[in-house]
């Protein structure tokens, strides 16, 4: 019997409101001193909004802007133009002749940042902050109200200055930042009356901002209307709702075409074999955007250039536009990441000239793994995805389980392809990998029946769970335990090693998506449960973070395509047979009467999967197109 194995109560601390119109919403208590800092991106723009009431009671509100297409010298994985400011314009605005003094009241957030605030002049501030979906541009748009009974005189200083930058420093010489008022000037406000006007920071021409925040709200309502979750649970589903966006938003339009990056102020213009191919990629079919699709689609042909004949490994990260690669951490892996991500991303998108077009690259990477196979029948890595973070030894785990994810995979899209041969060969790879990986790395760790993770390791890792995710059951008790022990489990998620304070957000998620394909969903929950709530209306909201303590919990992309894959791959169980057949095995909780997932565009297809207790219900364009009675557990094969 599953049980809670957390050493305390899962009860999430929480500062925010979930509201009816799809939003959360954080009202400030009198007293009450915090901040906090979101990511918001557009295609050739990237904000990080650091935001919040300080110890004066005053509002707090600072922009970090990355603009990843004005690229500087060196120009290498951080070779973006960044600029901080500081100072915001309502501190230069005067009411009756006096400056404003602004208290804010509440924040608000759906895919934009939103403040209201009260001033000691009787005038009421609301502000909505967001990036251009299409330009290089921050914008602030402005709604001031006369909420008093008197006259107010209001004066906003019109500004319209340039900032240049050295042009020694830019690949492209100088470049101009622009920062502008529009519609400021000096005002008349009779009790009752409104006035709107924006602030907008660009490397771009004339901007609108009310034209732009459409579009911004357009671009979340398409979001929000794609690959829909219902279920009892509505933090999950509207954690889920986030989740879509920071995946979809991080998309840069770059002289290689569309390019999916993780963002945290670091890291633009520029794709890396695990954010990239391994964790994003195999989610965007589900989603069906276009933009995303796209971006997957120059990933893998940029990581295709790095393919040759002496088997030298493909870069880590392709970076500056696609312009140059950075390997300095060796082979992570990136092979296995590169195949596995690849063949999903082929086998969900069921498209027969995508996929040809991916072959040769699969192909090349699982050639690439055969050719690094020791005596034993496991296969080397310089390191893993942590980079030397923490020891990996020669031989990881996590590298041989997604080599074995990529076998697998390449095989059923080989037989997709009517490559009998190699699909027979890969199939039986993949099965003697899987037994060499028992044999490997099988072992008891701190007293659980586990995984090693290299040779000589005997501490647990937060890797353990990734067999779990390929389906590997072997030690899925043992596992689950020692995920769930003090030993790993924490407030903040799982620890990458038991007995250190450091946690990644990505092996929390691979870890809810194991234990839910494992069968243990009961077991689960609470857990998911929990970690949705803190990260969507805790302290630090609204997205998954990449780590701790490195990095300030920055709002890394991938990490939300991983959340939204606890969703599409555990908790329905989505498991890719071939171009136009699938298995689902979805994990229905008891405290559950039903769950749905709608608007699904996997497999070239647009469909809702409905599950209740006995039965699973296939509805496409409003109509019923199978319902099988089912047991409960057991997956389901379908076909279209």
């Amino acid at each position: 019997m599953w049980l809670l194995l957390a050493s305390s109560p899962l009860c999430a601390q929480l500062k925010w409101q979930m509201q009816p119109d799809g939003g959360i919403i954080w009202r400030i208590k009198t007293n009450e001193i915090h901040a906090d800092h979101i990511e918001m991106s557009g295609k050739k723009i990237s904000a990080i909004i650091y935001y919040g009431k300080d110890s004066a009671g005053g509002l707090l509100l600072k922009q970090k802007l990355i603009f990843p297409m004005l690229r500087t010298i060196p120009n290498d994985t951080r070779g973006s133009l960044i600029r901080t400011f500081e100072q915001h314009i309502m501190d230069s605005v005067k009411v009756n002749g006096a400056y404003v003094q602004e208290v804010p009241q509440s924040f608000y957030i759906k895919g934009y940042l939103q403040s209201e605030s009260t001033t000691n002049a009787g005038l009421f501030i609301k502000r909505q902050i967001f990036p251009s979906t299409e330009k290089a541009a921050y914008i602030e748009r402005y709604t001031l109200s006369n909420t008093g009974k008197k006259t107010l005189s209001v004066s906003i200083p019109m500004q319209d200055k340039n900032i240049v930058t050295d042009a020694v420093k830019g690949v492209d010489g100088a470049y101009t930042i622009n920062y502008r008022v529009y519609n400021g000037g000096d005002l008349i406000l009779q009790p009752g009356e409104k006035w709107t006007f924006a602030v907008v920071i660009s490397a771009a021409g004339f901007i609108s901002a009310d034209y732009e925040f459409e579009k911004r709200k357009a671009l979340i309502t398409q979001l929000g209307e794609s690959l829909v979750l219902e279920t009892p649970n509505d933090t999950i589903n509207r954690m889920f709702s986030f989740a879509k966006i920071r995946a979809a938003e991080s998309i840069f339009d770059t002289k290689e075409g569309l390019m999916h990056a993780p963002g945290g102020g670091e890291y633009y213009a520029a794709i890396w074999a695990n954010d990239q191919a391994e964790y994003v990629n195999p989610f965007f079919p589900f989603l069906g955007n276009v933009e995303g699709n796209e971006s997957a689609r120059n990933s893998f042909r940029l990581f295709a250039r790095y393919m040759n004949d002496d088997y030298k490994p493909i870069p880590s990260s392709i970076i500056a536009e696609g312009t140059d690669f950075w390997n300095g951490a060796g082979d992570r892996g990136d092979q296995a990441m590169i195949a596995y991500g690849a063949s999903l991303f082929a086998l969900y998108s069921a498209d027969t000239v995508n996929a040809k077009r991916l072959w040769p690259l699969i192909s090349w990477c699982n050639e690439y793994l055969r050719r690094h196979k020791t005596k034993d029948g496991v296969i080397t890595s310089d390191s893993d995805e942590l980079e030397g973070r923490f020891k990996a030894g020669r031989i990881n785990l996590s590298t041989n389980v997604l080599a074995y994810g990529a076998f697998v995979y390449a095989s059923r899209l080989a037989a997709s392809l009517g490559l009998r041969q190699d699909a027979n060969r890969l199939q039986q790879e993949a099965l003697q990998l899987r037994k060499d990986i028992e044999t490997y790395f099988g072992a008891t760790v701190e007293g659980y029946k586990t995984y090693r993770y290299y040779e000589g390791n005997d501490v647990l890792r937060s890797w353990i769970c990734i067999p779990l995710v390929m389906d590997i059951f072997d030690r899925k008790e043992g596992t689950i335990h020692a995920l769930l022990s003090p030993r790993l489990w924490t407030k903040n998620g799982i620890l990458t090693e038991a007995g250190s304070a450091t946690f990644w957000d990505r092996s929390t998620l691979y870890a809810f998506r194991g234990m839910l394909r494992a069968g243990v969903v009961d077991t689960t929950l609470p857990y998911l449960r929990y970690y949705s709530s803190q990260r969507l209306l805790g302290s630090h909201v609204p997205y998954a973070i990449e780590a701790w303590p490195e990095g300030d919990q920055r709002h890394l992309s991938a990490e939300s395509g991983l959340y939204c894959r606890v969703i599409t791959e555990g908790l329905f169980g989505f498991d890719p047979l071939g171009f136009s057949q699938f298995t689902i095995c979805p994990r229905l909780p008891k405290e559950w009467s039903s769950m749905k997932l709608r608007n699904i565009r996997a497999f070239n297809r647009n469909f809702d999967i409905e599950v209740s207790r006995h039965k699973i219900n296939v509805v496409s364009a409003g109509k019923m197109i199978k319902s099988i009675n089912w047991d409960g557990h057991s997956p389901v094969n379908l076909t279209f």
